[in-house]
């Protein structure tokens, strides 16, 4: 979870003319699969695109990340570039200790990822639907080990069965190339 703080400030609002107040407020944010949903079902398209989102569009994820009750909706307007900055280092930060390969990376790379497609993985994979409120980042990991861990394991060749093949291969090079050893 990340607090951003909102200190008591004054807006001008070029319509009316006037100071509007912006009353202070601790923002406790939470980057996760119900936040994304929120989004998603408001915008009608993927937040885990590559596409630039537009300001509004991304104050608008800044309060479907927000679980702090009852924020006045002007406090959005206060929050500053650098907040805005620390609020995407967090979100793209890996909130883990695991890595994977590049290899791994560039095969899903290409697939449109939305929230309901998050909430199947974790269907099939048993993961329970509380987990949807992890950070998003410790949430993909999850799945993605969840994933490596269900694979079938590789099935070792025995001794016997590696020089046979082995054998096999050599006789049938020693065939194509009309040469005896």
């Amino acid at each position: 979870m990340l607090k951003i703080v909102i200190p008591p400030s004054d807006m001008w609002d070029e319509r009316k003319n006037e100071f509007v107040p912006i009353p202070g407020c601790e923002l406790q944010l939470e980057h996760s699969l119900v936040s994304i949903s929120k989004w998603e079902a408001k915008w009608n398209k993927t937040f885990l695109s590559k596409v630039h989102k537009t300001n509004e569009e991304t104050l608008d994820y800044i309060k479907c990340m927000t679980i702090t009750q009852n924020v006045n909706p002007i406090v959005y307007t206060a929050i500053t570039d650098k907040q805005i900055s620390e609020i995407s280092a967090y979100i793209n930060a890996p909130m883990t200790a695991v890595h994977f390969s590049d290899d791994d990376a560039k095969q899903n790379s290409r697939r449109t990822v939305t929230s309901e497609v998050i909430y199947s993985w974790m269907i099939a994979l048993n993961i329970p639907v509380e987990f949807q409120k992890w950070h998003l980042n410790r949430l993909l990991t999850l799945i993605r080990v969840c994933n490596i861990e269900n694979q079938p394991k590789k099935k070792r060749h025995s001794s016997k069965e590696i020089l046979s093949r082995n054998a096999a291969l050599n006789a049938a090079r020693r065939q194509r190339y009309n040469t005896k050893g």
